[in-house]
C-alpha cells in the first residue's frame, strides 16, 4: 500500500510534461520492457494453458485499464479526491474475490465494508460539485476492472511466482498499451518535461505498474483475497498525506474524515476470519499429500 499509495500524487507530476494518454499507456510499456528482461533473466517458463484466462483479467485490469482510466481522470480531479473514490475498491475486490477466488468472509466483514463504501459515496455526493462527474465516473470504471485484476492475480499468485503474475499481464497488455502510447506521443510530443514529471513517470512506471505488484499479489495470495484487500482501505489517508506535501493540495475536512471514517472500516476486517479456498492445484497436493 505505501508504494501504490504514491501513484496518483506521481501521475500528477507527470502529467505536468506528459499526455494523460502516454502516462496511462506509456508506464504500461515501460512495465512491459522490465517484464520482459525479468523473465528471460529468470528462464520463467510459459504459463499453463488453465492460468491464461486470469492473466488476460490481469492485463486488462492492471496491466492497461486502471492506469489508464485514472490517468484521464486526473486531469480534471485532485489526487486527494480519487484517492478516497477508490477507496471503495476493497469492497469491489472482496466481491471479486468470493466470485473466482472461492475466499469466504463473515458478516462482520461485509459489514465493514458496506461503512467504508457508503463514506466514499457520501464524500463524493456531497463535495463542491454536488454529485459525479466524468472523473468519477472514470475512477469508477477504473476501480471496478483493478478489483477484477487484482482477485485474478491474488488466485494465480497461489500458483505461480506473484512476480511472474504481472509480468505476463503487462506483456500480454501491450498490444493495446504500445499503439495508445505510440499515438498520443506523436499527437502530443513532451515539450521540455521537468525533473519532477520525469520522476512522477519513472515512479508510476517502475514501482506503480510493476515492483509495487510483486510484494501485493505475495500478500493477497497469503492472506486470502477478500481480507488482504482491504488493507486498501488505508490507501486513501496515505494517498492525501502524499498530495498535500508533493502537490500543495489542501487537507480539507471533508476529505480528512472520509479517509479517516475508512480507515477505521479497515481495522474491523481485519479483525474478521476469512477461509481461503485452496486453487485446484494446490488441493490436489495438499490430497495427494
Amino acid at each position: 500500500m505505501l508504494a501504490f499509495s504514491l501513484s496518483f500524487p506521481a501521475t500528477v507530476l507527470a502529467e505536468r510534461g506528459f499526455d494523460p494518454y502516454l502516462v496511462g499507456a506509456g508506464r504500461s510499456v515501460i512495465a512491459a520492457a522490465l517484464a520482459g528482461a525479468c523473465l528471460i533473466a529468470a528462464r520463467a517458463p510459459l504459463p499453463s494453458r488453465t492460468h491464461w484466462p486470469g492473466l488476460l483479467a490481469v492485463a486488462v485490469g492492471c496491466g492497461i485499464g486502471f492506469g489508464l482510466l485514472s490517468a484521464l481522470a486526473l486531469r480534471n480531479t485532485s489526487s486527494s479526491h480519487a484517492a478516497v473514490v477508490i477507496g471503495m475498491l476493497p469492497a469491489a475486490t472482496a466481491l471479486a474475490a468470493v466470485a473466482r477466488s472461492g475466499d469466504r468472509p463473515g458478516p462482520l466483514f461485509w459489514l465493514a465494508s458496506a461503512c467504508g463504501t457508503a463514506i466514499v459515496l457520501l464524500y463524493t455526493l456531497a463535495r463542491g460539485t454536488g454529485g459525479v462527474d466524468s472523473s468519477d465516473l472514470l475512477l469508477l470504471a477504473a476501480l471496478l476492472i483493478a478489483a477484477v485484476g487484482y482477485a485474478e492475480g491474488g488466485r494465480l499468485a497461489r500458483a505461480m511466482p506473484g512476480w511472474q503474475v504481472i509480468a505476463w499481464g503487462v506483456l500480454i497488455a501491450l498490444p493495446i498499451s504500445l499503439p495508445v502510447a505510440a499515438i498520443a506521443l506523436a499527437l502530443h510530443p513532451p515539450i521540455d518535461p521537468g525533473a519532477s514529471a520525469l520522476a512522477g513517470f519513472a515512479y508510476v512506471s517502475v514501482i506503480s505498474m510493476f515492483l509495487g505488484f510483486f510484494f501485493w499479489y505475495r500478500g493477497l495470495a497469503e492472506a486470502g483475497v477478500a481480507r488482504a484487500s482491504q488493507l486498501q482501505l488505508t490507501q486513501p489517508l496515505l494517498t492525501i498525506v502524499w498530495s498535500a506535501l508533493l502537490l500543495g493540495e489542501p487537507l480539507t475536512a471533508g476529505v480528512v474524515v472520509a479517509a479517516i471514517g475508512v480507515a477505521t472500516c479497515v481495522l474491523v476486517t481485519q479483525r474478521t476470519r476469512t477461509t481461503p479456498k485452496s486453487p485446484p492445484l494446490l488441493a490436489a497436493t495438499e490430497e495427494a499429500s
